[in-house]
């Protein structure tokens, strides 16, 4: 079945069965491998995209379930110059973040979208960026750094 996805900005027609997840249908179909298959059951984060601008899985979104919304992926917020993609982008660089770097897609997606939803002016505390970013595991273990660069693109933004 043909499906009608809105990625990055540009138009995709996809023939994939409707039940398949999104996430295989943004690997194999479309080439788009920085979306990572972690768990396969929306446990880890490693898939996370972003769905009208909110953080969801890809791992267990079916592609009809896409269809018509606006989807962007880590390769997208890279190009993009948004900037709050740009303050989180640079945060993480700066305080170094990835090690191994599995999960580091998924977890900048989920800040961002964090930060998109967040008034400008708030400064999200250290429990604050933690529950936002509760639902992405680093098995690195890089979970100050992370929590260190959402607070610095917090601050930059605000």
């Amino acid at each position: 079945m043909k499906h009608d996805l809105h990625i990055n900005g540009a138009k995709h027609h996809v023939d994939a069965d409707p039940a398949m997840p999104l996430l295989w249908v943004l690997r194999d179909k479309l080439a788009l491998t920085g979306t990572k298959f972690g768990c396969g059951m929306a446990q880890c984060g490693a898939c996370t995209v972003h769905l009208n601008g909110g953080a969801t899985r890809a791992c267990v979104m079916p592609v009809e379930a896409a269809a018509g919304q606006k989807v962007a992926t880590i390769e997208g917020v890279a190009a993009d110059t948004d900037k709050v993609a740009q303050a989180v982008l640079a945060a993480w660089v700066q305080h170094d973040v990835a090690q191994c770097g599995y999960c580091q897609g998924g977890q900048v997606m989920t800040a961002v979208a964090f930060l998109k939803n967040l008034p400008r002016s708030k400064r999200p505390s250290a429990e604050e960026i933690d529950a936002a970013m509760s639902g992405n595991l680093c098995r690195c273990g890089a979970y100050a750094r992370i929590r260190a660069a959402v607070a610095d693109a917090a601050r930059a933004l605000g």
